[in-house]
């Protein structure tokens, strides 16, 4: 199990990673949302993982919440652009 903690660890640390790398360069702002979005699964992959190896579900109404904004989010700022570029 500690092996499998420590692989799914370095994963997200590096998903991390580049997806920030992502978030700084763009260049376009759809670009930038996905990368928030992303990100916010990240950080949500990481709780679900920390929740199954301590044997609880504390954080689970955090998961829910990051990956409803992130969907919202997402959605909402993608038809903002795509409206204004038919404009």
């Amino acid at each position: 199990m500690n092996i499998v903690l420590w692989v799914c660890g370095i994963t997200l640390s590096i998903a991390g990673a580049l997806t920030i790398i992502r978030l700084a360069k763009g260049p376009s702002i759809l670009e930038r949302v996905i990368a928030t979005d992303v990100l916010l699964l990240i950080l949500s992959a990481a709780l679900c993982i920390e929740m199954t190896v301590n044997k609880h579900t504390d954080n689970l109404i955090f998961v829910l919440l990051a990956c409803l904004v992130g969907f919202v989010g997402s959605v909402t700022v993608s038809r903002f652009v795509t409206d204004r570029r038919n404009a």
